[in-house]
Order: structure tokens, then sequence, then C-alpha cells
């Protein structure tokens, strides 16, 4: 017998007080930027126990307009920018050469903090890009050597052949450029920080990023 979904929705909890924390959080003691703010809640995640606290959910969309979202990993967040990387021929890389523009959301519920973060999007140097790739594990550069990402599949065995192919170069040729990598780098118009309150009424503090500095705003949760 299959599951029952509607069941199994009406079963589960949000922010169980078991295994969750929500900190008290005062928008007006903020710094003045996100991005300190946005390191010392990562900092916090990560010394909570948050499992994969550094993947986030990335939206971009077509050169039609249509939304498309997928998980990936951080790869750093500095005055340049909030940075991940993928192939430029994948979907995702096919978005943004259209539409240059994404958004972005982390979702930490052992703290029930979630960030959100949109802007345009721009491509580091290439150099950059490689410098990245080959400081990260050997499976990482496993699977970029692997390729063809968003491509049809025509078989299991297809890809079972190009992965070890791509595993035993990146074993014994660690430094392999792969030029279709590129790193990329949201620079942030706005940034959410959203802190749930066990009454519910959680906090969100919106920096909005204006002519002269950014602006701080409360919103309504």
């Amino acid at each position: 017998m299959e599951p029952d979904l509607h069941e199994l929705l009406r079963s589960l909890r949000v922010w169980d007080p078991e295994v969750t924390d929500l900190p008290a959080f005062d928008p007006a003691a903020a710094p003045a930027e996100p991005l300190p703010l946005f390191t010392r809640w990562f900092a916090e995640a990560v010394a909570a126990g948050q499992a994969e606290p550094h993947t986030m959910s990335l939206a971009t969309a077509d050169a039609r307009g249509l939304p498309d979202v997928r998980i990936v990993v951080l790869h750093g967040a500095d005055d340049d920018g909030w940075s991940f990387a993928t192939h430029a021929h994948s979907r995702k890389g096919g978005h943004l050469a259209a539409r240059p523009y994404a958004a972005l959301a982390f979702y930490w519920p052992l703290l029930g903090r979630q960030v959100r973060v949109r802007g345009p999007v721009g491509a580091a140097t290439a150099e950059e890009a490689q410098a990245d790739l080959h400081a990260r594990s050997t499976g990482a550069l496993a699977a970029a050597l692997t390729g063809r990402q968003s491509a049809v599949l025509g078989s299991a065995e297809e890809l079972a052949r190009a992965s070890k192919a791509a595993w035993e170069r990146a074993r014994h040729a660690p430094d392999t450029p792969v030029p279709s990598w590129t790193l990329y780098r949201l620079r942030a118009d706005e940034v959410e920080f959203f802190q749930g309150e066990a009454r519910r009424r959680h906090v969100r503090l919106r920096y909005r990023r204006g002519a002269e500095g950014w602006v701080r705003e409360s919103l309504w949760p």
C-alpha cells in the first residue's frame, strides 16, 4: 500500500522543541551591512550541528522567464558576493547567461532561521574558477571532469564509464583544468534574515542596497 501523503503531512511538526532552539533576534542590534550577520548566523548554524549548513537553494529563470530551483553548495561569501560554481553549459549556466540574476535561500531548521539573498550574477575569472575547483576534493574534480551536466543520459553504463575515467584522471592529474567550470558571484541587492519565534511572531530583517549604502527594514511575518 502506498503511503498517505496527507496523513504524513499532518503528523509532522515544524521546529520541534526537542531538537530546535529559537534564539532571540533583535534587528536594532544587527550590523549595518548584511555580510557580518550572515557570517555570524552561518557560524552559529555550524556550532548547533546543523547538517550541511553550506547548502542553499539557487533559483534562476530561463530566457522565457520560467523559473527553476535546485540545491547547490556555497563556495564563499565576501565583499564580491555569494559564490557558487557549475559548468557554463549546465541548465543553470544557460539560465544565467540569458538572465544574469538569481536568488539564494538558506534554511537552518535547528535554529528556525532562513536567509534569502537576491541580485545580479557575474562570472569570476577563469583563473579564479580553476583555483576554486582544484582547492576542492578529488570527488569534486572527478564530477566536473565527467562533464555533460544537464545533457540527456543514454544509459547508466555510459555514466559509469565516464565517471570511472574521470576519477582516474582526477587522482593521477589533480591539476587537470576544466574549461567549462565557472565560478559565479551573486552581488546582493537584497538580503533578508528570518528568525522563527514560538508564538509565530517571527522576526524578519531586510537589507536593501540603496544609493548611499544598505537600508535596513523590519517586515511583517
